[in-house]
């Protein structure tokens, strides 16, 4: 395994530089492909959310690795080398594993413990799978990740070591005040119709607001959202859906607005914010969760406005108590890390026992034939129990050291039991290859149905 991730995030990066390095859907697609067609990396996929953008891969070699991955990030993120390179963090191998398991399971987010992590990692999966970027390790890197991240959040109480992005931005929002006291009866504009902003629906109606206005550039998804909202086995909130060139208009009768769009521009610029404030009795509260930002930065300093966006909300997060689930955490992902890791030293030398049990196969069959050339009076029953006894002869032999290596290859420094075993045996290097492409086949098989 020489598993790589280079990256950058709310904690490496100020916000300015993860906005403009943000990656869109179809940028992510060329970067895979590009990280494929590079030298180094076997295997990529890549972790993009409104916080971090990461980029994973199975290399042959860690210095050119690195240097060919960040050049990849730069090129697809717009912002050149020498400016992202600061801002980047390297990982390799168990210190990778670690990193990403830690980041399924909430530690490495802006808000501690939040779960939405779980569907972006699911998401970068199921890309890579597409694509056939995500090979053997990556499938079962990213498997084990989703399981880590479902087995924090299931046995420990991380989820009350922090909210939801949505949550935490709406209790910024709200300051010293409850946030279901200060919704009560507010008007409600959300921008988008993408899982964050369904989720910042979802969350203003049952914090009692009396109207939620959904505008999308796709009317259709922001019916079907606003529909789900209003029906009774929703939250039965008024709801309504509208499109995008009615913002103007629905934000000059909105109390407090979501906005988390794919846009590459502002949705919302300063102008726009301090015409709908004029003339208000009520301020007017504004929740950016989208990189780069959906609302300009002057909103902070029209009068009668908050502003609360994800540089405000990295500022806010900082100091938020962390909980002492959080050390339970961590000791889960260091038991799930090793175990990680032995499970994939030992399936690096499972290919070569399985070719090894082949040759073996081979010679008592070529025995056995010679030995009938040389016996053509052997009977069925004769025959049959000659080729039991060389068979059981050649497994008793076998069965100890095979997995007695195994063993060996699960331990850390292992690697090398496998090209022992090759060497001592004189193993075919093209059988042990088939056995390993045969593996990976049937494997992708299994991962892919698993998303």
């Amino acid at each position: 395994m020489s598993l790589l991730v280079v990256g950058l995030s709310h904690r490496s990066a100020p916000v300015s530089i993860l906005e403009r390095a943000s990656l869109s859907a179809d940028t992510r697609i060329k970067l895979l492909q590009d990280t494929l067609a590079a030298e180094p990396a076997t295997e990529g996929a890549v972790l993009a959310t409104c916080n971090r953008i990461e980029l994973y891969a199975d290399v042959d070699k860690f210095h050119a690795g690195v240097a060919e991955l960040s050049t990849l990030l730069a090129q697809h993120s717009g912002v050149g080398l020498d400016e992202l390179t600061p801002y980047l963090y390297v990982h390799y191998e168990d210190r990778a594993v670690h990193h990403l398991f830690s980041v399924a399971c909430g530690l490495d987010s802006m808000v501690v413990g939040e779960g939405q992590i779980l569907g972006q990692i699911k998401d970068a999966l199921a890309l890579g799978q597409d694509l056939h970027t995500a090979g053997r390790l990556l499938n079962d890197l990213f498997q084990q990740a989703l399981r880590v991240g479902k087995r924090a959040h299931s046995e420990t109480g991380i989820d009350r070591a922090g909210q939801s992005l949505v949550t935490f931005g709406l209790e910024q929002l709200a300051q010293d005040a409850d946030v279901e006291t200060w919704a009560k009866g507010k008007k409600a504009l959300v921008i988008g119709a993408g899982s964050m902003s369904s989720l910042a629906a979802a969350t203003l109606a049952r914090s009692g607001v009396s109207e939620i206005v959904i505008a999308n550039r796709t009317l259709a998804r922001a019916e079907r959202l606003a529909q789900i909202l209003s029906e009774p086995g929703g939250t039965g909130v008024a709801a309504h859906a509208v499109e995008m060139v009615a913002v103007g208009d629905e934000l000059t009768r909105a109390d407090v607005v979501v906005s988390c769009t794919g846009a590459t521009g502002l949705v919302l610029t300063g102008e726009a914010v301090e015409d709908a404030a004029l003339g208000r009795t009520a301020p007017l509260f504004l929740l950016d969760l989208a990189m780069p930002r959906d609302i300009d930065a002057a909103a902070h300093r029209v009068p009668g406005v908050r502003l609360v966006d994800i540089e405000s909300l990295a500022e806010a997060s900082a100091d938020a108590p962390m909980a002492a689930d959080v050390d339970q955490v961590r000791g889960i992902v260091s038991d799930e890390v090793a175990a990680f890791g032995a499970a994939q030293r030992a399936a690096h030398i499972t290919p070569t026992v399985v070719a090894l049990r082949t040759m073996a196969a081979d010679v008592v069959a070529s025995e056995v034939a010679r030995l009938e050339g040389r016996l053509p009076g052997l009977d069925d029953k004769q025959r049959a129990e000659i080729t039991q006894t060389v068979r059981r002869v050649v497994d008793k032999l076998l069965h100890a050291p095979t997995v007695r290596v195994k063993q060996l290859a699960s331990e850390p420094g292992g690697a090398g039991y496998a090209d022992a075993l090759r060497t001592l045996f004189d193993l075919d290097p093209e059988t042990v290859a088939s056995v390993s492409r045969a593996d990976l086949n049937d494997a992708d098989v299994k991962n892919r149905g698993r998303v």
